[in-house]
């Protein structure tokens, strides 16, 4: 059925959206993704809502209003979260805003807070979790609702792709196994944004479906809790891999998670490696 859907973008993306991303670290693309892809992952991600896979984490505490949910590499167990990373056009964006021949699938993240929710994503840059170094590596974050800084659309801070730093990864919820796993990576503290956020440029963007955000992944973002009493903020980051983009065996990453390493066991990269194989397919060209 996945098939059918269409495989370009709704329109192209200008040089000028390519500049501003490359310039401020992230940017927003207004209607590039066809409604008929938003309407088939609303019902995908209502079906891992309903079923949480083994990977998945429950980030707001019992007792607590709402619900932040996260779940990641749902693509190895849901056909249409694959088909949306191989056959929707969201390679395409990755491809031509990294301008790379060639793209591996590195991973997806569904976080979806409900409303009145109150837990945040922290401030954090991707690559400080990934075991990976090039610099052509993007997210792609698609929302399946409307999102606003009240619902808890990802922000950013400007620029800040460019400071030259891999700063400390924090984990977004307490209790999920990952924080003594970061602090073996043994990187310098990122600094308290939220406390000091006049002193930075923020970028934000209200989004409807079809609209995209594609970030560098040493952008320094945020979420807030999602503070609306009414409106879900069901929302899928793509992470795509590039030309250089090559495995880093440094320590204190994501892989070292046991559900992490359950859901895709058997990584025999050696550092300096291409990510390849069944685990990180080659979805451009197609």
């Amino acid at each position: 059925m996945y098939q059918s859907l269409p495989d370009r973008l709704c329109r192209n993306i200008t040089a000028e959206e390519i500049t501003a991303y490359e310039e401020n670290g992230a940017h927003v693309l207004r209607g590039v993704l066809p409604i008929e892809w938003v309407e088939v992952m609303q019902e995908a991600v209502e079906r891992i809502l309903n079923n949480p896979g083994d990977a998945s984490l429950e980030y707001t505490p019992k007792g607590n209003t709402g619900r932040y949910y996260g779940d990641f590499f749902i693509w190895r167990r849901d056909p249409a979260f694959k088909a949306f990373m191989r056959d929707s056009p969201m390679p395409e964006i990755a491809a031509q805003v990294m301008d790379s021949q060639c793209l591996n699938f590195f991973y997806d993240q569904l976080l979806v807070k409900e409303p009145n929710t109150v837990e945040p994503t922290p401030w954090h840059q991707d690559l400080s979790y990934w075991p990976v170094r090039g610099s052509q590596v993007i997210s792609v974050w698609v929302p399946f609702d409307p999102a606003n800084e009240e619902s808890g659309v990802v922000v950013y801070v400007k620029g800040s792709h460019k400071w030259g730093k891999l700063y400390a990864p924090h984990t977004f919820g307490g209790k999920t196994g990952f924080a003594d796993i970061y602090a073996k990576a043994g990187l310098e503290e990122l600094p308290d944004i939220e406390a000091e956020r006049d002193k930075h440029e923020i970028l934000s963007w209200e989004m409807v479906p079809g609209d995209v955000l594609i970030h560098h992944p040493l952008t320094l973002h945020y979420a807030s809790g999602n503070k609306s009493p009414t409106g879900r903020r069901r929302g899928l980051a793509l992470r795509y891999l590039g030309d250089d983009a090559t495995f880093d065996s440094r320590p204190g990453t994501f892989l070292e998670n046991k559900k992490v390493m359950d859901t895709i066991p058997d990584i025999t990269f050696d550092d300096g490696d291409r990510f390849s194989g069944d685990l990180f397919p080659r979805v451009w060209p197609r």
